[in-house]
């Protein structure tokens, strides 16, 4: 992962462009690859953190290695000129921005695959215009005073948030909305509404989401009012996994993600239900984050066994070869010897090096992963990935980063999914795999 840049001249750098960002896009920075579009006209408040955001996402730019150029020219959306660009970034944007020949520019742009990235005040504008308000994700209602409030992180594997803090403390002008995006997109991050005044969405109340929109990818976020904002390395940070995931360059599970409880949260007290079976362990970082080291053990869920579920986790292989070597496993009976997992359930491999049927994604030794879906999905090691394992019945269903990856329908009577316990595998002392935010939701057994 590129190394943090410097970016604390956001601020300084503002007033240099001021009578720029009237113009029709220029490059201001001559990359290969990837190009975003920031635009920030305004039809309502104008806010005056734009120069500084604009100054801001060109250093993330330079940082990303993708091109910036600036606009608040409306002209500039037309097909021709949007398929120059991964992504548009709506600035703190307000008011009716676009014509319809240009909506209907931007519609076309999104539905081919364009990236959308919102910030603060693109909840504020085009209030008309259902399809904005649907990439959007909610339209801003209203807001109190600038003052601190604590953001819960819910998402710990999407770019915009891995780097944050379970719980995120820091000042803004904090946006009520007129709806609940929740069922629709899928929230990275909330506010808890006990830690400041004024909040309106009844302890519900989504910051940050993301979502696959009508065949494009887009992002929001309410963070970004005051001029301060984009001086903040982990402001900075969250805007810049937003851009990289809508302009493709990292993957993510932006599906609606509701009624999960969590088995592992990121604290010391959710791995009580926990054991360990065999050699090595599992550290707690102060992250939230569990990694693995020396083997061949099992850390499994004691409390109880499940039938039909669906399981999520975060992992990170952390070797730069990508051959560090972990799994999931499910289906299998109450042990303290790990080979029991092995001989009696199912392992969702992790170890993207080895062959077909014991790969990532694969049913470990049965069926390999659907291997073009999985190279397409996975994010290289380093990075967050999220698992999906799905099962119903005897079917096994696996999901990385939200794309359907393995189908697998279990035949012995042996290794029934019907009921079993979970796990998590420390596999070796030279392989090094992280996991976070394990999280369970069941779902009625069915026949096959």
């Amino acid at each position: 992962m590129p190394r943090r840049g410097h970016l604390t001249t956001a601020v300084a750098g503002a007033a240099l462009l001021l009578g720029a960002v009237s113009h029709p896009a220029v490059s201001q920075t001559d990359h290969d690859g990837r190009r975003v579009l920031v635009f920030s006209k305004t039809a309502g408040f104008r806010h005056d953190s734009i120069p500084a955001g604009i100054a801001a996402v060109r250093q993330l730019g330079e940082r990303g290695g993708f091109t910036v150029e600036a606009t608040e020219d409306a002209s500039a959306f037309t097909p021709a000129n949007l398929r120059r660009y991964d992504a548009v970034v709506f600035l703190s944007t307000t008011g009716d921005v676009l014509d319809a020949v240009q909506q209907t520019a931007f519609e076309r742009y999104i539905r081919h695959g364009g990236g959308y990235v919102g910030v603060h005040a693109a909840a504020d504008t085009e209030y008309d215009w259902a399809f904005y308000g649907g990439v959007v994700g909610a339209y801003f209602q209203s807001h109190p005073a600038i003052q601190q409030a604590q953001i819960n992180v819910e998402d710990r594997a999407h770019p915009a948030t891995s780097r944050l803090p379970l719980t995120w403390e820091r000042t803004d002008e904090w946006y009520n909305y007129r709806s609940n995006p929740r069922d629709r997109a899928h929230v990275l991050a909330s506010l808890d509404e006990s830690s400041y005044t004024g909040g309106t969405m009844n302890g519900d109340h989504p910051i940050a989401w993301c979502q696959n929109y009508r065949g494009g990818r887009a992002f929001y976020t309410g963070v970004g009012h005051t001029v301060e904002s984009y001086a903040e390395p982990a402001v900075l940070d969250h805007l810049w996994g937003g851009i990289r995931w809508a302009i493709g360059d990292t993957q993510a599970d932006c599906r609606p993600e509701n009624g999960y409880r969590p088995l592992f949260d990121g604290t010391a007290a959710s791995l009580d239900g926990w054991k360990q079976a065999g050699p090595g362990s599992f550290t707690l970082g102060d992250d939230g984050t569990l990694t693995s080291s020396g083997g061949m053990g099992l850390l499994w869920y004691a409390d109880r066994s499940f039938g039909g579920y669906s399981l999520k986790l975060d992992w990170r292989a952390s070797g730069a070869s990508g051959d560090d070597n972990s799994g999931v496993f499910v289906g299998f009976p109450p042990s303290n010897d790990p080979w029991s997992a092995v001989n009696n359930g199912y392992e969702i491999q992790i170890d993207a090096t080895d062959v077909p049927e014991k790969t990532t994604g694969s049913v470990y030794g049965f069926q390999s992963a659907d291997l073009d879906k999985r190279d397409r999905a996975l994010n290289p090691p380093g990075e967050w990935n999220t698992y999906e394992i799905r099962v119903e019945g005897e079917r096994l269903r696996v999901w990385l980063n939200g794309v359907k990856i393995n189908d697998f329908t279990n035949t012995d009577p042996a290794r029934s999914l019907r009921d079993g316990h979970l796990g998590i595998q420390n596999h070796g002392a030279g392989d090094q795999v992280s996991f976070r935010n394990v999280r369970i939701k069941e779902l009625p057994v069915r026949g096959n």
